[in-house]
């Protein structure tokens, strides 16, 4: 292949990059810009900090949502990544276990279950055996989701330290469970973070789970046993209504939910340490 030849395959190649760029970014600009159009003139500190009102009574917001929002992705998260980061952890330190082979099989399983069988497993877990819709339920249901997500970025994360590291570690000395926590889960742990971050954002958005879980409730959370208000349901709620302001409420939601997990993401992300 000549000189001519390279340098057009190489132009080619460049422009068939550029132009799956753009293909991915315009769909996404374009829900962004929807989003943010039609949501924006919702938005104030009322929107933000007060209870629903009847449908056409002017007013009102989703601060009941928004907190409860807050309340199920925590309780997902203390849930969900301990015991995903433990057993991502397990299948990287031991993948020739049997053990491991049963954990990584159940976590490429979980991964591919679609939401509302993991409402329905926590509606029977939970609803079912405490008699009522609860944010706890809604915690369980989310947490489910996070774990297998969690257990394969932890494990690929801690796949890509360097074995020397391990060796390193090992001949000064230190007991394999202190090589695991104090070098190899701390090399991996920008791997783990992001991982974890994604995951979070997955679910913050996810409805059908907490249809059979959290349910809803028009007031402030009141306990982790009661129903509780969340972004995806009240936006779920308000956009199959017939009424033109409660679309807007929804519009307006739907924004909150796109610009907290993108502050989620850029704050724990600088508080990490990371650089763009």
């Amino acid at each position: 292949m000549n000189m001519l030849s390279r340098k057009a395959m190489d132009r080619l190649f460049t422009f068939f990059c550029i132009a799956s760029t753009a293909l991915a970014i315009i769909p996404l600009g374009s829900m962004l810009y929807t989003i943010f159009v039609k949501g924006f003139s919702v938005i104030s500190i009322d929107f933000l900090t007060k209870l629903p009102t009847p449908a056409r009574e002017a007013g009102g917001g989703f601060g009941n949502a928004i907190q409860g929002s807050f309340i199920v992705v925590g309780i997902a998260s203390i849930i969900g990544i301990p015991l995903g980061i433990g057993a991502g952890m397990y299948l990287a330190e031991f993948p020739n276990s049997r053990l491991s082979r049963i954990v990584s099989f159940t976590a490429d399983v979980l991964t591919g279950v679609p939401s509302i069988i993991t409402g329905i497993f926590a509606y029977l877990l939970i609803v079912l055996r405490f008699g009522g819709f609860s944010a706890l339920a809604g915690g369980v249901a989310l947490a489910t989701m996070m774990i297998p997500f969690i257990v394969r970025t932890t494990e690929e994360a801690m796949k890509l330290v360097p074995a020397e590291l391990r060796e390193a570690s090992l001949a000064l000395g230190a007991p394999r469970w202190k090589t695991s926590l104090a070098v190899v889960l701390s090399t991996a742990r920008f791997g783990i973070i992001t991982g974890v971050l994604l995951t979070i954002a997955r679910i913050a958005g996810e409805t059908a789970p907490l249809l059979f879980t959290a349910f809803n409730n028009r007031f402030w959370f009141d306990g982790v046993m009661n129903p509780v208000a969340t972004l995806p349901v009240m936006i779920y709620t308000y956009a199959i209504s017939p009424f033109e302001d409660w679309h807007a409420q929804a519009w307006g939601s739907a924004l909150v939910l796109v610009a907290m997990i993108l502050v989620l993401n850029i704050g724990i992300k600088l508080a990490a340490g990371r650089r763009w």
